[in-house]
């Protein structure tokens, strides 16, 4: 008989919410009222729904406009960190200064013991790349090849490691070769080997190139703040009910993404909240987390909205594109491209597409 129950009610409560269109983004909490054996049930259905989104004008809004420009020190940047790559490495018998490579040995000591990931042998370093901490560098600065220093310094105080944030250490280092980069001329033939583009022969043509390419990437950054401005606009301009429940649902999802993003940066949660300031986890989500879960979760229901007012469609060949390229991304990862025939992935991103198209009419209307 509960069997029964359990089977009507749930072909029930779904054909009640279906019928009267009403969008829930939970499981309903189901409460029997009443039930008469083989003759009649009655019940109550009680859910967070999809709320009543009321858009602001989204012909007029405002936003301002990121003029785009390339300087001509942004494409020297570029040039020379082309001529550093084709650099040639020469010994040299002289003191290391600035700009030179040098071939080190180094053991880190803290308290006399080494520490973890503190010590390498003929490591290449450019002086003055400030890949090391502060005071590494500029302590090679005088030393010839053979010559020996230890290196006392103090970490970061904000240093990924807590166990080494704000020690003091010492580096035992010995110098193995000082290599002077000899950096190519600037002219035709160096933009012949540099250029990306076997049509580039010329030094003019190649800063020309480089300018174009920066041109392109600083138009596609501008053009992806001006979307989420437009859209931050928009939302300020509505009435936007925001359920807990998909507040929850993306505060779940930042903190997943967080987790994963510091542990590629080789740091833990933990320490990127306390680099940033929050006194613990707690403060993190209060003051981070949380407002970040409610921007998204206001975009994402202000944009459905939209879609539903501007009737925008994802149609069944623009999924597929859009499936075929996400497929030739992955496709050195034979099980991530087969997670794209599963229904529900295949629901994520239609779902991203139609956000895509809405975004770009909104765009377009204004």
């Amino acid at each position: 008989m509960q069997q029964t129950v359990d089977d009507a009610l749930s072909k029930a409560v779904a054909e009640a919410f279906t019928a009267e269109k009403i969008q829930v983004l939970e499981r309903p909490e189901v409460e029997v009222k009443k039930f008469v054996p083989r003759q009649e049930m009655e019940f109550s259905a009680t859910a967070t729904i999809l709320p009543q989104v009321t858009l602001g004008d989204y012909k007029k809004l405002k936003v301002t406009e990121e003029k785009v420009t390339v300087t001509a020190d942004e494409v020297n940047e570029v040039i020379e960190r082309m001529r550093s790559g084709l650099a040639e490495k020469k010994d040299v018998d002289r003191a290391a200064k600035k700009g030179d490579e040098v071939i080190i040995d180094f053991v880190g000591k803290k308290d006399g013991t080494p520490f973890d990931g503190g010590a390498a042998k003929d490591y290449a370093l450019e002086i003055g790349s400030n890949s090391f901490i502060p005071g590494f560098e500029e302590g090679l600065v005088g030393l010839k090849a053979g010559d020996k220093k230890d290196l006392e310094l103090e970490f970061p105080k904000d240093y990924h490691v807590d166990d080494l944030a704000g020690a003091k250490v010492v580096f035992e280092t010995t110098i193995n070769k000082v290599q002077e980069k000899q950096l190519p001329k600037l002219d035709d033939e160096f933009a012949k080997k540099a250029g990306a583009d076997e049509k580039i022969i010329t030094l003019k043509g190649l800063k020309d190139d480089i300018k174009a390419r920066l041109s392109e990437q600083k138009e596609r950054e501008a053009n992806e703040k001006r979307k989420d401005a437009l859209v931050q606009a928009l939302v300020e301009k509505s009435d936007v009910p925001v359920p807990q429940v998909l507040v929850d649902d993306q505060a779940r999802s930042i903190e997943q993404d967080m987790q994963q993003n510091t542990m590629y940066r080789g740091i833990t949660l933990e320490q990127y909240i306390k680099a940033q300031g929050f006194k613990d986890e707690d403060d993190w989500k209060k003051k981070e987390v949380i407002p970040a879960a409610e921007k998204r979760v206001k975009a994402g229901l202000v944009l459905a909205e939209l879609s539903k007012e501007l009737k925008v469609e994802a149609t069944s060949a623009e999924l597929a594109e859009h499936l075929n390229t996400y497929r030739q991304q992955y496709g050195n990862n034979p099980d991530a491209v087969k997670q794209f025939e599963q229904p529900e992935v295949q629901r994520e991103v239609a779902n991203r597409l139609l956000t895509e198209k809405t975004v770009d009419k909104l765009v377009e209307l204004n």
